[in-house]
């Protein structure tokens, strides 16, 4: 048995943070991984300007409350369920992702945990583990899934390349140059074809 497994801001959903950023003005919070590949140093600087210019957690929600898939997301997954089992993998968070989610049908979700105050400061964050893409990969491969992943940024290279097929999709173009041997494509239809290609099994699209 084959599963699919997908990064989701950048590839699915749009970056939340840029959004974010494009809403309120704080050019600082439009950084990504693929921009910063130290997670935990992005994620500091997020949450340190958060704090100093006073947007809590409800706010960000606001915004995501805004947004929708990126164009042909929902029909990819749509596609890519009738043909493998599907886990989105990815450094978003719970609290963030729920209306996007639902606008794609839910499909798994690992990701991680925000911790707030009170008064819905975001003080902290929780990962769910340690390289937890590049893990979750790990772990069903242990259980005799063979596995194709595909993602856009820096922290998604350890996961495409403990896959048994690694494709980038909507990558930066320092990114592509920097892991030449993952094919990649930025259309839905050619993601279609790189699955298809990289499956095991005689697929169609």
């Amino acid at each position: 048995m084959e599963i699919a497994c997908l990064d989701l801001e950048g590839v699915l959903i749009p970056e939340i943070w840029i959004e974010f950023a494009n809403k309120t003005g704080i050019e600082e919070l439009k950084a990504t991984t693929r921009d910063i590949p130290d997670y935990d140093v992005l994620m500091k600087q997020r949450l340190r300007l958060l704090n100093d210019n006073g947007y809590k957690l409800q706010d960000i929600q606001e915004v995501i409350a805004t947004l929708a898939p990126l164009e042909g997301a929902r029909e990819f997954i749509d596609w890519l369920r009738e043909r493998f089992q599907v886990i989105i993998l990815s450094d978003t968070f719970y609290e963030f992702s729920q209306p996007l989610m639902r606008q794609l049908g839910f499909p798994t979700l690992f990701c991680h945990r925000l911790v707030t105050d009170e008064e819905g400061n975001v003080t902290d964050y929780k990962l769910r583990q340690a390289d937890p893409k590049r893990q979750s990969i790990r772990a069903l491969q242990t259980i005799y899934y063979r596995t194709i992943a595909a993602g856009d940024s820096y922290n998604d290279t350890t996961m495409l390349a403990e896959a048994d097929a690694g494709i980038l999709f909507h990558a930066p173009q320092n990114v592509i140059e920097e892991f030449p041997q993952f094919p990649a494509v930025h259309t839905f239809e050619d993601l279609k074809k790189e699955f298809i290609k990289a499956s095991n099994r005689e697929l169609t699209l």
